[in-house]
């Protein structure tokens, strides 16, 4: 109770001060509740807007690919380096201590693997992101795949109802058919979908022409590192996105398939947070390695 004694009125008022207005350092989120806000800001850095994502999701479709046989030795001496970690529940729950209080975008869809046709996928239950913690989930979408292309994008607005409910961002992942052209294009067709049906963040790839399609997203765009690339070139990758529009590097293989994963990551985040060049970003790398 407060303490009657020493009960002081107020007397500073700010009087012929104008309140001041609050801006939101996240592209498309400044109407969203106090929660929203609340999760998103601990994904995107509030004083540089953007973010560094450790994407490890892979084994959902892939299983133990190269880099990823070993969760617990090869992911986690690099999650102190990410502003977020992308990963499944089960290796969440199995080998993330919570200890390291790091904010986790759940993989929230799945169905089917690399043996069979991909995109056939379902959402999870939300209660499941609630009692995890997550502060966001990604559910993918299969633009231009004409067996699933409704069925994910159902399974966007689906999610993106559940998270309004609950105060929880999602992240809209675009999919690449084999029959997909890697263009601005199609990106940016993919990328506005997402936004048009409530992502509060695009994940998709970069291409000729980036700026078009994150100048066209009223949301953050994340890049995926997508296959593994030669240092230097991710680092250009990261340099390029960064400079064109992007919000977020969302690297995986790129990271942890590096001869130096550790050194990989804050040479990356040095070229997201800090406008390192990607030569300078580069040799960052060697002196950490």
């Amino acid at each position: 109770m407060a303490d009657l004694d020493d009960l002081r009125e107020g007397c500073d008022f700010g009087l012929g001060v104008a309140a001041g207005e609050q801006s939101f350092h996240i592209k498309g989120a400044a109407h969203l509740p106090w929660g929203m806000k609340d999760r998103l800001s601990r994904i995107f850095n509030p004083q540089t807007g953007k973010t560094v994502m450790l994407a490890f999701d892979h084994g959902f479709i892939m299983g133990p690919t190269s880099g990823l046989e070993r969760i617990d030795l090869n992911i986690l001496p690099l999650v102190q380096y990410a502003d977020c970690l992308m990963c499944t529940r089960g290796i969440l729950q199995a080998d993330i201590p919570p200890t390291v209080n790091k904010p986790i975008c759940l993989r929230s869809d799945a169905g089917t693997s690399i043996l069979t046709e991909l995109n056939d996928n379902v959402i999870i239950d939300i209660e499941d992101a609630i009692r995890l913690n997550v502060s966001a989930m990604a559910v993918m979408l299969a633009i231009g795949d004409a067996g699933y292309e409704a069925k994910t994008i159902a399974n966007l607005y689906k999610a993106v109802d559940l998270g309004s409910r609950y105060g929880i961002p999602v992240m809209g992942v675009t999919a690449v058919g084999k029959d997909m052209a890697r263009d601005a294009r199609y990106f940016g067709l993919a990328s506005r979908i997402c936004a048009e049906n409530g992502a509060n963040i695009v994940k998709t790839y970069y291409c000729d022409g980036f700026e078009k399609v994150a100048a066209a997203c009223p949301v953050p765009v994340v890049i995926a590192g997508g296959k593994k690339l030669p240092e230097k070139e991710a680092l250009q990758l990261c340099y390029n996105a960064i400079n064109e529009g992007a919000a977020d590097v969302d690297m995986g293989r790129n990271v942890f398939q590096s001869e130096a994963s550790a050194a990989m990551i804050q040479a990356i985040h040095a070229v997201v947070h800090k406008g390192l060049t990607p030569e300078q970003g580069y040799e960052l790398f060697q002196d950490l390695k």
